[in-house]
């Protein structure tokens, strides 16, 4: 097997330097959404060359098109852009925008790939951005990015911060339709205009393939009761998300298609393309519509504090991670209302141009009710010419024309060798796009791990300038942030009052200083201008500041001479109704940056060896698909699980509803861990101690086989959840209430109870979507619906009945729900405040029963149900051990006592600790699909680390002057990393700081009674001169 793999080894490496890096790979990821530029950085990180290739003229997909994500209502171009930047200069990844695949020939491992390039008419290689062309222009069209509401010109760059940033000219061009013009071919200086374009075709060989061709907002043009396109004020959620964004067409001003002014009443239409058995309409969940719906209506308030907002809905299905706490955060805002109701769009009002919708209410019947402005909320749908697409590939699509997947692996094409990411899969939120990028980029990584690094390349930077013993010149860079900071903060006059502060040499202002163009600027300026710090003021550094020290180095200084100054968060956006005011701030802030800057010293981060071994803690599905991805990509892992047996709570799980046998899943999955040469497993084991760093790591385990200390590099959490335990309904007091784990037991055993029940009540929501459990369990609706059909199976004649307050059957499980309506399964929906009531009793034909009473609302009656059995929904709740697992490995968990990600959207597989990572329900309720997925995203989160020799330790750690420490020793306890040691020398004890361990909180600067210990790049000296330039407002800059 070995000399197998050394032989090929070899003949990859012949055929590499033969064909050098000239259309030969890794890995093609296919669409340049979120999910293929997740994909294409961790490939490229993990020591993969790929092509990257994406149809429109930029990478960004429906993400870019965005104002905000929830739940935190981050603004989405700014978490998304510097992705796009990162992978424009990835020494691993080449891009290749405004193309399209036309064929894929081969198979897994030997790929031959088609690429057809469309034609720009603009030399991307001289082409500066400079949009001149787009100035002299003389056609003006509907912009595509923009819903069609403003007009862009026939050669435009598509958005601000594009990649590549170039312009391209489209349909509209009086030249390519009528031969006339040339007008941007005049005014162009660089000659970047070529009209003898054609399309270019490449053929590629790759050894893998992923597949993410992302989604489309449903057309509602197709359903003509929607009036979208008859009525001028009808829109969709899509157009709504440019109105607020500060980048659209009227610069985050809400305003009317038919006067330009204010809706001060607004209302929305769930589901719109989206469960409806109907021509024209889909019949499965979109599953991001309802919370999607709720942060417009946030965000309306946020523009308009006296907006009164309106939400027709059927459920409302938010169960997602926090999703429940922003709806009532949405539900609690004044002037909101959620009406559950159907509705017709009736009219419009020939004169205001407002619009009438009628709808039935459960008190007052059917109304009718002017709007200023009603949104359709539209479902999400598979890309136009899909079809077309698949058969490029090989692929097969399922029956809502998705990409038909493995029931077992939801990462795996039809075809081997490609597998898929994001919502091609189905519609899905951003993290499950994320994540189950890096799962697809996992799985190539398991086919072609004897190819890793043979076609990398590392990165290279300039020699770094020293500027140590320099006077400061310090660079201020002012960024309107579209029309986010450039509305309400005068932007120019901050420039100008920021010439005139100590050592401040150049400032400008920038549209948006993230884009290519202004970084390449920002570099140009530093070795022209002779910068020797820089500062941005915009928005915060939580995404970007990785941008600018990187562009710093580029231009070949020290990376920590760069001070972001945050005007977007804590200026503009929390004082948007005071422009002067807000002003003022930016001034003050952007002075105190500059007090700071001058005394900011170079540091150097250092490089720290990656043992290769993974550590995965937890034996379920998710634990166990991690464990094996790694392994299979040649590295070494110790699986360790607290039971005596793997599987996890996967173990009391018989069948999914797509049909998946689980036990027989389970059985072969357990026999590959245990077969893997590369896997250990420890069972009946608990951790006594966890310690090191990222890359390096000691876990100590003793279990069945004794007692041993691991050394590792990573480490995946994957400690599953447990079920909550009733406390009501006569659980554990009468046998014939159960939960739906148990029910399920007895479906698969044909337990006497179930096969001689007359009626089954399920009741969802136990122990959660309450005080105690603030959150939705998830799939306890996809669970209750599984075990009705399953019932109805076996026996047709029983009664069954579901109890719900939503029901939450999201994405394809739509379907089921429908079918299990079809068969004859109640569902009753009930109010928190008005429960379901049990108690025993008998039915009318004298047998023992439990009386089951409730209030219908649509018959706007009281029910009362004989049953036999009643399943309670139970909660999924955090596992017991996640708290001593969260202290031992250092990381987060959220406030509902899960495990809390990095990001919530962008890094939802990885702890803010670096080197640890989770999966499954560790993290939050979910199905065993989305556990696998996850599991592999995890996996390929620690392949990016792992594939590695190195990986880079931040220079902000502390330091100690021994001449300032006496030993006291205070510092020591207070260091979670333990980083701080307390050494032996001539004048006594002296603490003295591990930097590999420290983490750089700063949490042992506050203990130190003699100020002895200093965080660098956040040292006293720094600190003070900041804060007293606050202070001095209008004083002398000097004296800071």
């Amino acid at each position: 097997m070995e000399k197998e793999l050394v032989e090929k080894e070899q003949i990859v490496e012949q055929v590499c330097k033969s064909l050098g890096n000239s259309h030969f790979g890794d890995v093609m990821v296919v669409g340049g959404g979120i999910s293929g530029i997740q994909a294409a950085l961790d490939l490229g990180t993990a020591g993969f060359k790929v092509y990257f290739v994406e149809k429109s003229p930029t990478v960004g997909g429906k993400m870019a098109h965005l104002d905000k994500t929830f739940p935190t209502n981050d603004c989405s171009m700014c978490i998304e852009s510097p992705k796009f930047v990162e992978c424009k200069r990835h020494p691993n990844i080449e891009m290749i925008t405004y193309a399209e695949v036309e064929s894929v020939k081969g198979e897994a491992g030997d790929f031959t790939v088609t690429v057809v390039k469309k034609p720009r008419y603009v030399d991307e290689s001289k082409c500066t951005g400079c949009t001149v062309c787009v100035e002299y222009c003389p056609v003006k069209y509907p912009d595509q990015f923009n819903q069609g509401i403003s007009n862009n010109k026939a050669i435009h760059i598509y958005f601000a911060q594009a990649i590549p940033l170039v312009t391209y000219v489209d349909e509209s061009c009086l030249y390519l339709k009528e031969g006339k013009c040339q007008i941007c071919s005049a005014v162009c200086k660089t000659n970047a205009i070529d009209f003898t374009q054609t399309p270019e075709y490449l053929d590629i060989k790759v050894g893998a393939i992923i597949v993410s061709p992302g989604i489309e907002p449903f057309d509602p043009k197709l359903r003509a009761e929607y009036r979208y396109g008859e009525f001028v004020n009808v829109v969709t959620a899509f157009d709504y998300e440019r109105l607020l964004c500060a980048t659209g067409p009227y610069e985050g001003e809400i305003l009317r298609a038919s006067d330009k002014k204010h809706p001060h009443n607004v209302a929305w239409i769930h589901c719109v393309g989206s469960r409806q058995v109907i021509e024209g309409g889909h019949s499965y969940c979109s599953a991001v519509c309802c919370t999607y719906t709720q942060k417009q209506v946030i965000l309306t308030k946020d523009h308009d504090e006296g907006a009164k907002c309106t939400i027709f809905h059927n459920d409302i299905r938010s169960y997602g991670k926090d999703f429940e706490r922003f709806y009532q955060r949405t539900e609690a805002l004044p002037g909101i209302r959620f009406i559950r109701s159907y509705v017709s769009i009736e009219r419009e009002d020939p004169v205001t141009r407002n619009v009438t919708i009628r709808y039935s209410t459960p008190d007052d019947g059917v109304k009718e009710e002017e709007f200023d402005m009603v949104v359709l909320s539209v479902g999400l749908v598979p890309p136009a010419n899909l079809k077309k697409f698949a058969d490029a590939f090989g692929i097969e699509l399922n029956a809502h024309g998705f990409c038909k997947t493995n029931p077992a692996n939801p990462l795996e094409t039809t075809r081997p060798g490609i597998f898929v990411s994001g919502a091609f899969q189905g519609p899905m939120d951003i993290p499950e796009s994320v994540f189950t990028a890096s799962g697809a980029g996992s799985l190539c990584g398991e086919i072609l791990s004897y190819r890793r690094g043979n076609l990398s390349t590392a990165r290279v930077y300039p020699p770094e300038r020293d500027v140590s013993q320099e006077e400061p010149r310090i660079g201020v860079y002012v960024c309107h942030c579209g029309a986010n900071i450039g509305r309400i903060v005068n932007v120019p006059s901050t420039v100008e009052y920021s010439l005139t502060l100590p050592n401040v040499v150049h400032a400008e202002e920038s549209l948006f200083i993230c884009s290519t163009e202004a970084a390449a600027m920002l570099a140009k300026d530093i070795k022209e201008r002779g910068l020797n710090r820089v500062i941005v003021a915009a928005c915060t550094p939580r995404t970007h500041e990785p941008l600018f020290r990187d562009t710093l180095r580029e231009a070949g200084i020290n990376q920590y001479y760069y001070e972001m100054s945050n005007i977007r968060e804590h200026c503009s956006w929390v004082h948007s109704k005071e422009k002067e005011a807000a002003t003022e701030k930016a001034k003050d802030l952007i002075r105190m940056s500059v007090a700071r800057v001058r005394h900011l010293e170079p540091l150097q981060e250092f490089d720290l060896p990656v043992n290769k071994v993974a550590v995965v803690v937890g034996g379920g599905i998710g634990g166990m698909t991690s464990a094996l991805s790694i392994a299979n990509q040649r590295h070494e892992v110790h699986l360790i699980e607290k039971e005596k047996e793997l599987g996890g709570m996967a173990r009391k799980l018989h069948y999914t509803l797509e049909g998946l046998d689980v036990q027989a899943y389970l059985k072969d999955l357990i026999g590959r861990v245990y077969k893997h040469p590369l896997i250990h497993v420890y069972t009946n084991a608990t951790i006594p101690e966890a310690t090191g760093y990222v890359g390096n790591f000691a876990t100590k385990v003793k279990s069945d086989r004794g007692f041993a200390e691991i050394k590792h590099g990573a480490t995946v959490i994957a400690i599953g959840a447990d079920l909550y335990t009733p406390t009501e309904y006569l659980y554990g007091e009468d046998g014939r209430v159960m939960n739906h784990l148990d029910l399920e037991e007895k479906i698969t055993d044909r337990d006497e109870k179930i096969m001689n029940a007359q009626s089954v009540v399920m009741i969802q929501c136990i122990g959660c979507r309450n005080e105690e459990r603030n959150y939705c369990s998830k799939i306890c609706c996809s669970e209750s619906i599984k075990n009705a059909l399953k019932l109805k199976e076996i026996r047709p004649d029983v009664d069954v009945c579901i109890f719900f307050r939503d029901i939450r059957s999201y994405g394809f499980k739509e379907d089921y729900y429908r079918e299990a309506a079809g068969k004859g399964v109640r569902f009753i929906r009930y109010e928190p405040e008005n429960k379901p009531q049990v108690e025993p009793g008998e039915a009318e034909d004298g047998r023992p029963v439990l009386k089951v009473t409730a209030m219908d609302y649509v018959l706007g009656k009281n029910l009362e149900l004989d049953a036999d059995i009643i399943a309670l929904a139970a909660a999924i709740i955090p596992s017991a051990g996640s708290q001593e697992i969260s202290k031992l490995f250092k990381v987060a968990l959220g406030p509902d006592g899960f495990c809390q990600e990095a990001h919530v959207k962008l890094r939802p597989v990885d702890f803010a600790a670096e080197g640890v990572y989770l999966c499954g329900t560790a993290h939050y309720p979910k199905l065993i699909s989305e556990t696998v997925g996850q599991a592999y995203g995890a996996a390929g989160r620690a392949l990016t680390l792992l594939a590695n020799d190195t990986v880079v330790a931040s220079g902000s750690v502390c330091a100690v002057n021994e001449k300032m420490c006496m030993g006291c020793g205070a510092c020591a306890p207070a260091c979670t990393y333990n980083a701080i040691e307390l050494r032996d020398t001539k004048q006594g004890k002296k603490a003295e700081v591990v930097p590999v361990l420290c983490k750089g909180c700063g949490l042992c600067n506050s203990k130190c009674p003699t100020g002895a210990i200093q965080l660098k790049h956040y040292t006293d000296e720094e600190l003070f001169s900041q804060i007293l330039a606050g202070l001095y407002k209008n004083g002398d800059h000097a004296r800071n």
